[in-house]
Order: structure tokens, then C-alpha cells, then sequence
């Protein structure tokens, strides 16, 4: 029986991960001229492309690309992100597309997004159990695969033990070892509809591929997708390219800096502290005003205390009339209180 994964694609995604790290590790001035020769490649390897356009990193990435002469459109589902990113989108002329459904819908028919996008798929799994999907939550729930799996034990597919204990139980399996079950659907799919679709949607329409502006360093899946695919990527279903995959968040910073790239207020101010480190004085990341992925790792002001001390109205919905205050107690997340003030 075939393996999901044979021992010939684990040593050869293992190399590519080497290789990958070793790019990282290049000096800024010669990752910036690796992602100006990745962009230029895409472009002369594709019929048409755009940006896709959200917070500073890709508001960066497209000030880059029209820096080094790729003058292509840019998109973004604008409505989806601070004043001050939508503002400096109009600025820069990006084209503002709709989401498929609102907030309100995704979160009442899907679920909550929260721990991160990978962990709140498996838990939807788990909330959703079928015959079809018995195997994949079994491995979710013990890290055994089984010979589709090549029958590995401890695998990643293995939610970690502490969200397990307050998620598990959802799952037949799981309930039999005492685990939890949320009183809430958990769901990863906010993102399609509210961003990716209608991107997609554009790029179908106009037989164009985009520029994303990810980055490695960010970790999750996007950082298991670049190590193994690379900069750009030219598959079946998906095309893109994503030329500042090898930067560090030092390496972004330095480069807004040298495009003298409109900061949204949101973001404050790039500053430079006494060991040399970049930051931003305000978010650090922005998202939609109701995205909980990473929120259990953010210290105080997280994104909702921010939202309340910005539009408390807009916090009150969220919090009390769309159930997060009761999630957020749920993963152990504060934000009732108010200690920073």
C-alpha cells in the first residue's frame, strides 16, 4: 500500500528544507536581490499577475515591485482592515474587492477561528466527526497514522495536549478519554471567504496569478508551504509567488524603511531600539477585527483590548453580542480587564 508520505519525499523535502534555511541565513542586501530575481522570474514565466494587498508586509511588497519596474495591479478585500490600512490602500491605488460572506455569517455558520489556522482546522475535524474523516481524527487524537499514514506514532497530526483536553471530547474517541468538548464551533474557513475567495475569484476573471507577501518567518503552514515549495510555486490548482519568503521580520522592517513605505497608523511608527532590533510602536500584526488566530500567544494589549480602546462599540459587539468574551475565557485568554491602563 502506498504512504502518504514515503520515506523518498521525506528526504527530499528534509533537503529542501536545508537549502531553504540557508537562503534565510544570506545577508540582507542579497535576500533583496534574490527576491527582486524571484519576482522578475514569475513575471516572465506567467500570461498576467497582480498583488495581493493587506497589511504592511504586502503594502511592502508592492512599493518593491513597482521599485524594481513590475508595475502590475494590486487587490485586496480592503473592508476587512483598519482605517488606516484602507487609507493608504486608496493611497497606493489598490483595487478594493467584496468579501463572500460577512463576518457575522462566517462566524455563525463556520465557527470561531482561533489557535491557529492549522490547529483550528484539525479541531472543525474533530467537531465534524464522519466515517470518511475517522482515520485523520484518530491521528489527530493519538498522533497515529496508520499504514496510509506509514504508520507513524507522535506525528505532527497530533493536536498538542493542552487544547486537546479542552477540544477533544467533541470527537467519539476523544470524549472516551475524558476530554472536553467546546461549546462552540471552532473553524478555519474565515479566510476563504472573506479574503481568499474573492481573490481567487479576481485571479480566475482576469487569468492572472499573485504576489503574495508571505513570509517563512512566520511559521505555521505558511512556513511548512515556502520551506518545501519555495519562492514561487507552479502547480495544478495554485500559482503564485511570494519573493520576500526568506526575509525575517528585521529584514521587512529594513525594507519599508528603504521604500519609505506609507505606515498605517495602526502600526505607529518603525523604530530602532538600542540593540539595533526594528519594530513597529503600535500592532505588531493586523488582521479582521474578529480573527482570534495567535491570540492565546499576544501579551496585553492584545488585538481586542487595542479594538476596545479604538471603537469600543465595535469591541462590545464583538466581545458580548458575538459570544469571543466567552471564547477568549474558554482558551484562557483575558480581556475584561484593563491592567496596562
Amino acid at each position: 500500500m502506498k504512504t502518504l508520505y514515503t520515506e523518498e519525499k521525506l528526504a527530499a523535502d528534509a533537503y529542501k528544507a536545508v537549502l531553504f534555511r540557508q537562503k534565510q541565513s544570506l545577508p540582507y542586501d542579497a535576500k533583496v536581490t534574490y527576491a527582486k530575481n524571484r519576482a522578475w522570474e514569475f513575471y516572465d514565466s506567467v500570461e498576467n499577475c497582480h498583488v495581493s494587498v493587506g497589511g504592511l508586509d504586502s503594502i511592502t511588497l508592492l512599493l518593491f515591485l513597482r521599485s524594481i519596474g513590475i508595475d502590475v495591479p494590486a487587490i485586496s478585500v480592503s473592508s476587512l482592515e483598519d482605517k488606516s490600512i484602507q487609507a493608504v490602500h486608496k493611497q497606493l491605488g489598490v483595487i478594493p474587492l467584496s468579501p463572500i460572506k460577512s463576518k457575522v455569517a462566517v462566524l455563525r455558520e463556520f465557527g470561531y477561528p482561533v489557535l491557529s489556522k492549522e490547529k483550528a482546522n484539525k479541531i472543525a475535524l474533530l467537531q465534524h466527526p464522519t466515517e470518511k474523516n475517522r482515520t485523520v481524527r484518530h491521528a489527530i487524537i493519538t498522533g497515529e497514522t496508520g499504514a496510509y499514514g506509514g504508520n507513524r506514532k507522535s506525528s505532527k497530526m497530533r493536536l498538542p495536549q493542552k487544547w486537546l483536553a479542552l477540544f477533544g471530547g467533541a470527537d467519539p474517541e476523544g470524549a472516551a478519554l475524558g476530554y472536553k468538548a467546546a461549546p462552540f464551533l471552532v473553524s478555519d474557513k474565515c479566510c476563504y471567504y472573506l479574503k481568499e475567495k474573492p481573490c481567487n475569484d479576481y485571479a480566475k476573471e482576469h487569468k492572472s496569478d499573485p504576489y503574495l507577501g508571505l513570509m517563512a518567518s512566520e511559521g505555521g503552514r505558511r512556513e511548512k508551504s515556502l520551506t518545501i515549495n519555495g519562492c514561487n510555486y507552479y502547480g495544478k490548482g495554485t500559482t503564485r509567488s511570494a519573493p520576500f519568503a526568506i526575509f525575517s521580520r528585521q529584514d521587512l522592517l529594513q525594507l519599508a524603511i528603504d521604500l519609505h513605505a506609507p505606515v498605517p497608523e495602526i502600526y505607529g511608527e518603525i523604530v530602532r531600539d538600542d540593540d539595533g532590533t526594528l519594530r513597529t510602536t503600535g500592532a505588531q500584526r493586523t488582521g479582521c477585527a474578529m480573527c482570534g488566530f495567535g491570540i492565546h500567544l499576544e501579551k496585553r494589549p492584545h488585538r481586542f483590548d487595542r479594538l476596545k480602546d479604538k471603537n469600543p462599540k465595535e469591541w462590545e459587539f464583538w466581545m458580548y453580542e458575538m459570544g469571543w468574551g466567552a471564547v477568549l475565557d474558554y482558551i484562557g485568554v483575558s480581556w475584561e480587564d484593563a491592567p496596562w491602563h
